[in-house]
Formats: C-alpha cells, structure tokens, sequence
C-alpha cells in the first residue's frame, strides 16, 4: 500500500472516531443500500396494506421489495429510515401536509 493510499485511509478512520465521539458531524448522511422494508413493517406490527396506504406507497412495491425483486432507491430509503426511527413523528408530518394540500386545492 502506498503512502498517499495509507494517509486516506487514516484520515477516514481519525473522522470515524471523532464523529463516534460527537467532535465532529458527519460529512453527509449515511443512508444504507440495503433497507429491511419487512422488518420495518413487521416492527410497526402493520399488514403490508396497512404499511403502503399509511405511508404513501403502493402495495406493489412494498410486495417487490420485500419478496427481493426490487429495492428501495435513494430518497425512498432515507423515507424508510425516517419511518423506522419514528413512525408516529412521520405520519403526523403526512397528516399536516396532506390538510395543507387540501386547503391549497380548496383556495
């Protein structure tokens, strides 16, 4: 391994123990390639229709995505986080949104 190679290296790992220590924030978010949309719904103790019309999915995708034929993409996983971290804060921000979206048709 080259010097330049180990240097990166270190430097990743000095940034990894500062934010595991709060010094620091990280760079940007993490968001994991892999999301458990099962184990979320499961957690949540919601039938796959009842996880889809709650938070605004299909029923389809969540069927895909569980069964392995698809998976979440990019904005949809960071969605999926918020879920899992606090589903309840998530469907009051769903709720306020969609009366405000309803007075704005309504004006």
């Amino acid at each position: 391994m080259g010097k330049k190679a180990f240097e990166k290296i270190a430097a990743g790992l000095n940034e990894a123990l500062a934010i595991a220590k709060g010094e620091v924030r990280p760079a940007k978010l993490f968001v994991p390639a892999a999301i458990n949309v099962k184990a979320i719904r499961q957690k949540l103790d919601l039938s796959q229709e009842d996880f889809a019309a709650g938070f605004g999915f299909t029923i389809d995708q969540i069927k895909a995505w569980e069964q392995g034929r698809s998976r979440p993409l990019g904005g949809l996983r960071a969605y999926l986080m918020l879920i899992e971290s606090d589903p309840e804060q998530v469907r009051g921000l769903l709720l306020t949104a969609t009366k405000a979206s309803t007075k704005k048709r309504a004006a």
